[in-house]
């Protein structure tokens, strides 16, 4: 399997706004978690190995800082035709079984995704307080098949660093997985020919 990594939007960039559905059709925006201490976006889906590899342990990430005033919401951009498995209905289910306490929201029309110069799944965009890009991302060195403990190290590092007034470090490795499934013709022009898609 040949993998995607994140684009690793840079640093300072204003977080970009979203009103997006979950699968009841409740609608949630980017304006919706003003009041939290940081905000958490990550992009995921149901099918791909790599965010198989740690659900449970982002759900439990999510359960404990959402604790600590974290707003924390997951989007899933992925083209349903060619991956029904990614459909709502079907995403309600996932955030049902494995424990997932934040909005699961579909980005049906991508713009979202492209907003955000999402690449991968798993893609995750933490925003300090007023909103900016602090850090971009693994969850952590943990992969499929090689045998690092799934903890979240590396954005839980991140997130420690803000509670405590620390500056996050800048030296951040890109997270690693299966490409986002663009609809056909709606591949943005920031995925990069070095980037070979993941076919899972």
């Amino acid at each position: 399997m040949s993998l995607t990594a994140s684009t690793m939007l840079p640093l300072g960039t204003p977080a970009p706004n979203f009103d997006l559905p979950d699968p009841s059709g409740r609608h949630y925006r980017l304006s919706d978690f003003a009041d939290r201490r940081l905000l958490l976006v990550m992009f995921i889906c149901n099918h791909c190995p790599f965010v198989q590899h740690i659900r449970e342990a982002l759900a439990n990430f999510a359960r404990e800082y959402q604790e600590q005033g974290v707003g924390i919401v997951a989007i899933n951009s992925n083209d349903i035709v060619t991956h029904p498995q990614d459909a709502p209905h079907r995403m309600a289910a996932e955030a049902e079984r494995f424990g997932y306490g934040f909005p699961y929201l579909f980005d049906e029309s991508q713009e979202v995704a492209k907003s955000y110069m999402a690449a991968c799944t798993p893609d995750f965009f933490l925003f300090d307080k007023s909103r900016q890009l602090v850090y971009r991302g693994q969850f952590d060195g943990s992969r499929p098949d090689n045998g690092t403990p799934t903890t979240g190290c590396d954005l839980r590092s991140a997130v420690d660093q803000l509670f405590a007034g620390e500056t996050v470090g800048v030296d951040q490795t890109p997270s690693i997985g299966c490409n986002i499934k663009w609809k056909a013709g709606n591949e943005p022009d920031y995925i990069s020919l070095t980037q070979r898609p993941a076919r899972s």
